[in-house]
C-alpha cells in the first residue's frame, strides 16, 4: 500500500468517526427540553399535593438576627396562615397570623432579640391553615451568646414591672402583656386565645400570695385548680384577660409590718416612761 492510498484510507476513518461521534451526541439530547419541562411539571404537582408548605431564609441564626419566613398554601380559601414558634424547651413563645394573597403565597419576619428567644437549641415554626390537616414546619436553629438586660424573664417566665419573673405555661393562645394590681392584690394577664386552652402560673409568694379567686373577662371563674402557689385556668377561646387575685401582692407585706411594729413599740415605751414620771414623788 503506497502512502497516497494510506492517507486516503485515514481521512476515510476520520470523517466516519466523526459522524459516528456526532450521532451518538444527538441520541443523547433528544428531548432534552422535555424532560426539564417535565421535572418542573411533577415538582409543581408535587407542590399542590401539600396543602401548606413553608421555608425559612437560613437554617442557623443568631440571638440577634432576622427570621423570613415563606410559604405556599395549595388552596386559597381566604383564611390566614396562622404561625406557631416553639422554643427548645417545648413552650410557645409567639404566634402571628399572616395574610395569603391571590397566589397562595405568604411571608413575614420573626425577630430573634429578646427574652423570649434566650434560649440556644432547635426553634420549630409550624404553620396551620384552616384545619390541622393542612399544616406543615420548618425547623431552625438559634446559636451564640444571648446579652442579657435588666428585665429579661426567661422563655417560660411572665415579666412584671419590677423586674418581677413569673414561671408559666399556655395552651390554646399566648400571652400579650401582664400587670399587677396593687389595689385589688392581683396578677393581670392579657392573652390572645384562638380557642379553648390553659393557663398555668406559678409566682414568687414575694409577689402574689394566697390565691384564693380567678376572674376571666371580668367575671369570677370556677374553672380552676390551685394547688399552694400554683393556679391553672381553664379558659374558652376568645379569652382577653385573666385576673389571679390573692391576699396580698408587692410590694411586699413585712416591711410595712416591720414598720408598723417598730412604731408601735416606740409609742408604747414612751407611754410607759411618761406613766412612769407622773407617778413620781415631787418634791
Amino acid at each position: 500500500m503506497n502512502n497516497r492510498t494510506s492517507f486516503a484510507l485515514l481521512a476515510v476513518l476520520t470523517a466516519v468517526g466523526t459522524l459516528t461521534m456526532s450521532s451518538a451526541y444527538a441520541q443523547a439530547c433528544v428531548g432534552c427540553e422535555e424532560v426539564d419541562a417535565g421535572k418542573k411539571a411533577a415538582d409543581q404537582m408535587l407542590l399542590m399535593d401539600i396543602p401548606v408548605s413553608v421555608w425559612t431564609d437560613k437554617t442557623t441564626y443568631d440571638h440577634n438576627d432576622k427570621i423570613i419566613v415563606h410559604g405556599k398554601v395549595a388552596n386559597v380559601s381566604g383564611f390566614p396562615v396562622t404561625l406557631t414558634v416553639v422554643n427548645p424547651l417545648n413552650s410557645v413563645i409567639t404566634i402571628a397570623q399572616v395574610e395569603v394573597d391571590n397566589s397562595g403565597n405568604f411571608g413575614t419576619t420573626f425577630n430573634t432579640e429578646g427574652g423570649l428567644w434566650k434560649h440556644n437549641g432547635t426553634y420549630t415554626i409550624k404553620a396551620n391553615y384552616g384545619t390541622t390537616q393542612k399544616s406543615n414546619k420548618v425547623i431552625v436553629e438559634l446559636t451564640g451568646e444571648f446579652l442579657t438586660s435588666s428585665g429579661n424573664c426567661a422563655s417560660s417566665e411572665i415579666h412584671l414591672e419590677g423586674d418581677y419573673c413569673v414561671p408559666y405555661s399556655i395552651t390554646g393562645g399566648m400571652v400579650k402583656d401582664a400587670s399587677i394590681s396593687n389595689n385589688d392584690k392581683s396578677i393581670i394577664v392579657r392573652i390572645s386565645a384562638n380557642e379553648d386552652g390553659t393557663l398555668t402560673l406559678n409566682p414568687d409568694e414575694s409577689i402574689l400570695k394566697g390565691i384564693f379567686m380567678v376572674l376571666v373577662d371580668g367575671q369570677e371563674w370556677n374553672d380552676v385548680k390551685i394547688s399552694g402557689n400554683e393556679v391553672t385556668v381553664m379558659f374558652p377561646a376568645g379569652t382577653e384577660k385573666i385576673q389571679v387575685i390573692g391576699t396580698f401582692v408587692i410590694p411586699e407585706f413585712g416591711t410595712i409590718a416591720v414598720m408598723i411594729l417598730a412604731v408601735a413599740i416606740i409609742s408604747i415605751i414612751a407611754v410607759s416612761a411618761k406613766s412612769r414620771l407622773s407617778i413620781m414623788p415631787r418634791y
